[in-house]
Parts: structure tokens; sequence; C-alpha cells
């Protein structure tokens, strides 16, 4: 496993050095533990749903509220998201209904958004593709003049890939307003990050790039928010992109197809259990006399109620006409196309009487 060495290369922290973060008074401490709140729920309620059998496989993000919640908090509404299938539920914080994002796992059309709407970009399943898709996006909005902002999420797998590379390479020479937060969970599947990288961390990657880099621990909440909030404010005034290393270490498998146990190191993953990002912000709050009891079962039924109103809503749903499967795979479908749907609706038809 690559080493940490001292000095640029330790964790920024917030919650253990007990610090306060400026600009965050009771009312923004508590919507971050909403929004965290609500991202752990719609995880745990999610697996539930997979293994009821009512979703496909589904990547799970649980221990990562963190990094999720305090980057999303540091941007402005009128800034973009794009995520990858690791915040498949990060539109949640900018008002995507979750029966939608339920529905993306379902593979239903009512899973689709308009980007626009909520200025958070589709969900990205394929490894960095979309990191050239947010460069050239935030570098449009600076060759237009606007003072918008995009971040790019992505595991430490994705900077092996040359959609990685050319990605931040393109957005560091035209100094584009783009925020590239890494979460390094230290696992792309079971390929640990030595194997990887010989690099001691990556953020050494960044002065590749020739842009600033900032190493954050990903369970704390704080110092993610505080990190992000530094690099949008420099991109927003026209300092070019960031690239935000936040470490963590990931506690669930990489997906409900994955059996984790013959790779990770199962005491490390106990630990990180016992240390989790949203007990630790509880730990905090309550130190800090802004969360009790009451409030917090509170903030838990409410994010219950939300994922059960999504779920019946995503179920609601009438199925899909298998036309879409058809009408949206060319521009100019073969001819064989209307005999190819004529005899699957035949099938379709024959099965279900």
């Amino acid at each position: 496993m690559a080493q940490v060495a001292p000095g640029e290369h330790e964790l920024r922290r917030v919650i253990d050095e007990d610090r306060e973060v400026e600009g965050l008074g009771e009312q923004e401490l508590l919507d971050l533990y909403r929004s965290m709140v609500l991202l752990r729920t719609y995880d745990e309620r999610s697996l539930v749903y997979h293994r009821q059998g009512r979703i496909g496989t589904y990547a799970m993000f649980w221990n990562h509220e963190a990094m999720q919640a305090g980057s999303a908090h540091a941007l402005a509404r009128e800034d973009w998201i794009f995520p990858s299938y690791r915040e498949g539920a990060i539109g949640l914080l900018r008002g995507i209904p979750a029966s939608t994002i339920l529905s993306w796992w379902r593979g239903h059309p009512a899973g689709w958004w308009n980007p626009a709407e909520h200025n958070v970009a589709s969900i990205c399943v394929p490894i960095a593709t979309h990191v050239p898709h947010a460069a050239g996006f935030a570098w449009g909005k600076k060759l237009k003049g606007e003072k918008t902002v995009a971040i790019v999420y992505f595991g430490d797998g994705a900077t092996s890939e040359g959609a990685f590379h050319e990605g931040a390479n393109l957005a560091a020479v035209m100094q584009a307003p783009l925020v590239l937060f890494c979460n390094n969970n230290q696992w792309a599947i079971s390929t640990p990050l030595s194997a990887q990288t010989h690099a001691e961390a990556l953020v050494d990657k960044a002065a590749g790039y020739g842009i600033p880099g900032i190493r954050v621990d990903g369970g704390d909440v704080l110092a993610v928010f505080e990190a992000t909030r530094e690099a949008v404010e420099r991109a927003r005034r026209g300092g070019g992109p960031t690239f935000i290393e936040s470490v963590s270490y990931r506690a669930a498998p990489h997906g409900t197809a994955d059996d984790p146990r013959a790779y990770i190191d199962l005491e490390r993953v106990e630990q990180e259990k016992r240390n989790e990002c949203l007990g630790r912000y509880e730990r905090y709050l309550r130190k800090l006399g802004v969360l009790g009891d009451d409030l917090e079962a509170s903030i838990k039924a409410d994010a219950l109620e939300v994922m059960r109103a999504g779920i019946a809503a995503a179920e609601a749903e009438p199925d899909p006409d298998v036309g879409l499967v058809f009408e949206h795979a060319y521009a100019n479908p073969p001819a064989s196309f209307a005999a190819e749907l004529a005899e699957l609706r035949r099938i379709l038809g024959s099965e279900s009487a």
C-alpha cells in the first residue's frame, strides 16, 4: 500500500482537531447533518431494496456520505455536479426526487432527469469518461464569462484511466473552473492503490498538471467542506482547477455483485465501521450542544419517510413500452427493427396471457 508521507501528505482534518469552520453556524451544521442522514438512509434502504429483488445491481456508498455532503454544500446553486455511480444519490441534495434516482437503478425511463433543471449531470458508470465532459463544460462556462464552477467525482481507480488524464490536463491548460474530486477509498473493485500507482499519494498527480492539490480526511464532513470551498472559491476567481484527494477506506463491498472478503483488509473494515463518518459528525455536534436525542430522531424519521415515499412512487410507475429499446438505438434504424419489435411484443404478450 502506498505510504503517507509527513508534511504535505498529512490529511486535513477539522473534527479530530476539535476546531470549527468559519462561516458555518448552527443552521449550516445541521443542514450538513440532514444531508448526511438522507444519503445514509437512501443507501441503507437501497441495499434492502436490492436484496428484495426490487432493483438490480447497486453500488453502495456507505461511509462516503461525508465526502458527498461536505463537497456539495460548498457549491453555489448555479454550480454543476458531475457524479459517478458512487454518487448516485447526490442529486437528492439538489432536489431530485428519491423516486427518480430509484427509478434510475431500476432501469426505468422515469429515472432520467433534465440535467439543466438541477445542475446535476447524468450518473456516469464508465470509469472516468465524465472527467473530460466536466472539464469541457467548465471551460465553456469560462468562455461565456460566467462564474459557474463544476465539480466532478471519481474514484482512485479513475486516476489510472486515460480519460482522467485528458480531462485533468485540458482543465489545467484552459484554467477551467473545475474541482477534480477523487474519492480515494483505496480499492478499485479488488485492485489496491499500490497496484495502481507508485506515487506516495494521489494528490501528487496534481503537480503533473500544474494545479493545486489538497489531501483531506474523507470521513470528516467539515474538512471536506472546507477544502472544497477553497477550491470552489479559487475556481470562481479565475484560479483554475484544483485536485482534491479525499482519503477513506471502503467499508462496504464495491457493489452488490462483489464479495470483498477475498481481498480486503477485514480488520481495517471493522475499524472504519467503528469510526464511520456519520457517527463521527454526530458526536461532534453533540459536543457542541447542537444535536440532541429528539432532534436526531426527528431528522432520521424525516429521511426514512422520504425514502418510503420515494419507493412507493418509483414502484407506481407503469412499465415502460418495450419500443423504447428500439426507438433510441439508431438515428436511422435498420429495416429489420419493425419486425423484431413486433416479434418481441408477440412474445411478451403470450407470456402475460
